[in-house]
């Protein structure tokens, strides 16, 4: 009985340090693995230094194109991300048949037009060509735009129109769907090109070349962008977790590298 206390004992005093180790491991900070577009790193940072205070440790993993942050959401090969509006989540889940849903909003980024060779919408000639995003919801909403600024008709009755659904091209435009990171390059041959907040401030597109861009109004809503996660995860244990990440954006710090950073390009959402 001696000898079986006795061996119980030394196997107490081997297991308390794993024990300790474990416990403190797993109770002490959360890793979580955040999907977001590299211009936005600038914004992360920040957030990322913040909450490793409060024991949360928030690994940025940036994309370039906006096929891949989603994919990697549903293989669980990242917690979160924030790049998309919630129109695209929403067609991606019908399109993919996944689960991510928005847990914060961000900010709002206005599609806008650019030229290098003309200053404004009515200077765009007979013929001249145009360069939307290939994407099918940006395209969609590129070419909304475009009907907007007056250049073009589609037919309103397609919610993701394409370039066969414009119904009305008086001026003959070349509307040529390219990658959306590709647009800003695409100036240097195209009068203008609808570019994407990230790929806008990535190539230090300045205001002066924008000569229009969309209008922040109730049909502009489901364009705000979010943070999302696939919706098991916000449903589990770990939710506190991604609270505490949306409370930590969502502040007047962050409102103020938006300002600085993009100058007007991206605007607070919440």
């Amino acid at each position: 009985m001696k000898k079986s206390f006795k061996h119980f004992s030394w196997l107490l005093l081997l297991l308390i340090p794993l024990l300790i180790v474990s416990g403190c491991g797993k109770s002490s900070s959360k890793t979580v693995k955040v999907g977001i577009m590299g211009s936005d790193e600038k914004i992360w940072k920040p957030i990322q230094t913040k909450l490793k205070k409060e024991g949360i440790n928030i690994k940025l993993v940036t994309f370039t194109d906006y096929n891949q942050p989603n994919a990697a959401l549903t293989n669980h090969e990242i917690d979160l991300n924030s790049f998309q509006h919630t129109y695209f989540m929403n067609t991606w889940n019908k399109a993919h048949k996944t689960n991510i849903v928005s847990i914060g909003k961000t900010v709002r980024a206005p599609l806008r037009l650019y030229s290098k060779k003309v200053k404004t919408v009515s200077a765009i000639k007979k013929g001249d060509q145009i360069t939307i995003p290939n994407d099918s919801t940006n395209e969609g909403r590129a070419l909304h735009l475009l009907q907007s600024a007056g250049l073009i008709k589609v037919d309103n009755k397609v919610s993701l129109p394409t370039p066969k659904n414009i119904t009305e091209n008086k001026l003959k435009l070349k509307i040529t769907p390219v990658d959306a990171a590709q647009t800003p390059r695409s100036l240097k041959d195209a009068t203008a090109a609808i570019v994407n907040n990230e790929f806008a401030s990535e190539a230090k597109l300045p205001d002066s070349e924008c000569i229009y861009k969309e209008k922040l109004n109730k049909a502009s809503i489901p364009y705000i962008n979010i943070i999302a996660t696939n919706k098991a995860d916000k449903a589990d244990k770990n939710n506190k977790t991604y609270k505490k990440i949306v409370k930590a954006y969502q502040t007047a710090e962050t409102k103020k590298l938006l300002k600085k950073y993009y100058h007007g390009l991206s605007i607070p959402a919440w």
